[in-house]
């Protein structure tokens, strides 16, 4: 079965930085374009980035454009967000998918940005 393990977030202030992780099993993780999303308290899911399957294109919200890397290792099959100049509103819960799939998620990870 398809799995996502998300882990790297934590407390972090203003203008600082995290690195996310999402391991992937259970399908053939190269084959596939992977996205980023976050949900903050009260407020529905929405994509953070996305990443085609061998990493050679990447997209971004304009929220994050400039601030936030998504990349990729097909061979760990592991999906990353490097994050960095952290605002209080990049505060959420970040989780991974296989692009557009929406059937079930991993645990995410939170993220909270506070002084």
């Amino acid at each position: 079965q398809v799995q996502f393990v998300e882990s790297g977030g934590g407390l972090v202030q203003p203008g600082g930085s995290l690195t996310l992780s999402c391991a992937a099993s259970g399908f053939t993780f190269s084959f596939y374009d992977m996205s980023w999303y976050r949900q903050a308290p009260g407020k529905e899911r929405e994509l953070v980035a996305g990443i085609t399957s061998a990493g050679g294109h990447t997209n971004y919200a304009s929220s994050v454009k400039g601030r936030f890397t998504i990349s990729r290792d097909n061979v760990q099959k592991i999906l990353y967000l490097q994050m960095n100049l952290l605002k209080a509103e990049d505060t959420a819960v970040y989780y991974c998918n296989i692009n557009g799939r929406r059937d079930s998620w991993g645990q995410g990870t939170q993220v909270t940005v506070s002084a």
